[in-house]
């Protein structure tokens, strides 16, 4: 018998393992961005804070005010070199000597991370107007914090502006009907620093 014809045998051609073959796999999730990671682990640091405070707080008992503790529990871990007033360096950009003042969480880090953490508490099931980290008191510390830093190093803070090249002002004028239907291309865009809280810069 021919084998083409044996019907015991029909099922052993190319089109029966096409046909039985399983599905391709999907394609494994993309790794989260530096910044995701560094946010989960900021909630998460929080979040054990909480635990350990004493007595115990909920997130929904969490206030601005515990929040600036936390804040000033994280300057421990600082690498900042705050002089004091009093301090012979005070003022000084570029300090002679070394001192005895403490280190201190960078302005700049507690500020990313007041960012991460508030968009984390929100992810989490957290209602946007009463999210302790967008509260009025943790601005007003944060500022406090921004100016006493920049007197104790002697350079006055300073927001950064985009600088626009020759390039781009040629291509936003020849695009000005563009531009004008987008309200104006004048603004720029700023991205926070992702930094973790502990590593900070040295004054």
């Amino acid at each position: 018998m021919d084998p083409a014809s044996d019907p015991n045998r029909a099922g052993e051609g190319p089109s029966s393992t096409t046909a039985g073959g399983a599905s391709p796999s999907a394609a494994p999730p993309p790794p989260p961005s530096r910044y995701e990671s560094q946010k989960r682990r900021d909630w998460i640091t929080f979040l054990q804070y909480l635990r350990n405070h004493k007595p115990p707080l909920t997130l929904a008992r969490c206030s601005g005010a515990h929040v600036i503790e936390f804040l000033k529990y994280l300057d421990q871990f600082g690498k900042t070199k705050v002089h004091a007033t009093g301090c012979p360096c005070f003022g000084h950009p570029n300090p002679p000597a070394p001192c005895a003042c403490p280190l201190r969480q960078a302005w700049g880090s507690l500020d990313a991370l007041i960012g991460r953490l508030r968009a984390a508490y929100e992810e989490n099931g957290g209602r946007a107007e009463s999210n302790p980290f967008g509260a009025k008191a943790v601005r007003i510390y944060l500022r406090e914090v921004r100016e006493s830093q920049a007197k104790a190093r002697g350079i006055p803070y300073e927001k950064k502006k985009r600088k626009r090249t020759p390039a781009t002002v040629a291509a936003a004028e020849g695009s000005g009907d563009v531009q004008a239907g987008k309200g104006g291309g004048g603004g720029s865009s700023g991205g926070v620093a992702v930094t973790s809280f502990t590593t900070t810069t040295t004054v």
